[in-house]
């Protein structure tokens, strides 16, 4: 039987309305709208994209933005100013540093230099330490909207054993963080895991977000389990093409036609085989995402303004 293939639009809209709703809320109050900052650094092409969908969702859930545009290759320096800068700033909520930075920059002192108050994206070490303790403060976004997926679509997590592929400190290790803070059994794999199907597939849960397209097939997976995808790849090869989507896909048409394909950390066609639910790429993860940053940005407005984190 073919997975059940779980979409994460819906739960994304559902999270933007209730945004959009608290937005208004903290205005009827006499409060100032949220303002987020983003910073955009370098000449990566995704990262321009990526940016220009969160401004526009920012304006769509009604909250203030703007955009510090730092172009060049070399412009580290620059960018500690603009953080600094937009700490000092009161009218500014939350601040997102958009990775990857420009080549002379060092992500972790960029990411330690910002205020924890405003730190949207949750990386700073303040939120990192926030989340093992289980105190309220602001969470990583995918990881975040993972969870939203699961609890929103009735999928139980708590007493299920869950596996994370992958230990970043953006999405793998807080995942782990979120669903043993949710009561499931979690074990954390890597690129030094032995026998990684034997255990990735002992999962009721299983999030791969270890960076290699196609990594989990069937072999990787648990007869019925719900399966993450958090993966992002752009396909540029045929084989490859044929391998995870087959001859008559919609993927294979689109390749010949030139278009980009896009693939997961999932097997997409071997794991349908397996899963009983899949999230698929792209439409799965990704929208959830950008949904956290206005969650986040809305509660570290509310936490700045001397209110719960939730209305």
């Amino acid at each position: 039987m073919a997975a059940r293939i779980l979409g994460g639009e819906a739960v994304a809209r559902e999270i933007r309305l209730e945004v959009a709703a608290g937005v208004e809320d903290l205005v009827s109050r006499g409060k100032a709208r949220p303002h987020l900052a983003v910073i955009l650094s370098g000449e990566n092409v995704a990262s321009q994209v990526y940016v220009r969908n969160k401004i526009k969702a920012c304006g769509e859930a009604g909250i203030e933005s703007e955009l510090i545009r730092l172009e060049g290759e070399r412009d580290g320096g620059r960018v500690m100013a603009a953080v600094r800068d937009l700490n000092r700033r009161e009218e500014v909520d939350g601040i997102l540093v958009q990775l990857p930075l420009s080549q002379d920059a060092d992500e972790s002192e960029v990411l330690q230099a910002l205020d924890p108050e405003k730190d949207v994206d949750g990386l700073h070490p303040v939120s990192a330490g926030r989340l093992l303790l289980g105190i309220e403060g602001l969470r990583p976004c995918t990881p975040s909207g993972i969870l939203e997926l699961l609890r929103r679509s009735g999928i139980e997590v708590e007493g299920k054993r869950a596996v994370v592929i992958g230990r970043s400190e953006i999405v793998g290790k807080p995942m782990a963080l979120l669903l043993l803070q949710a009561n499931a059994t979690v074990t954390i794999c890597h690129s030094r895991t032995r026998d990684l199907p034997g255990v990735a597939s002992g999962a009721d849960i299983l999030v791969a977000a270890a960076g290699r397209p196609g990594l989990v097939t069937e072999e990787h997976i648990r007869p019925g389990a719900t399966v993450i995808d958090v993966g992002i790849h752009r396909i540029d090869r045929e084989d490859q093409v044929l391998d995870f989507f087959g001859p008559d896909s919609k993927q294979a048409a689109a390749f010949r036609e030139g278009r980009p394909v896009l693939v997961g950390d999932v097997h997409p066609r071997r794991a349908a085989e397996a899963a009983g639910i899949l999230t698929p790429v792209p439409g799965g993860v990704g929208p959830l995402t950008i949904a956290c940053l206005l969650q986040n940005t809305l509660k570290a407005a509310r936490l700045r303004r001397g209110l719960p984190a939730r209305p």
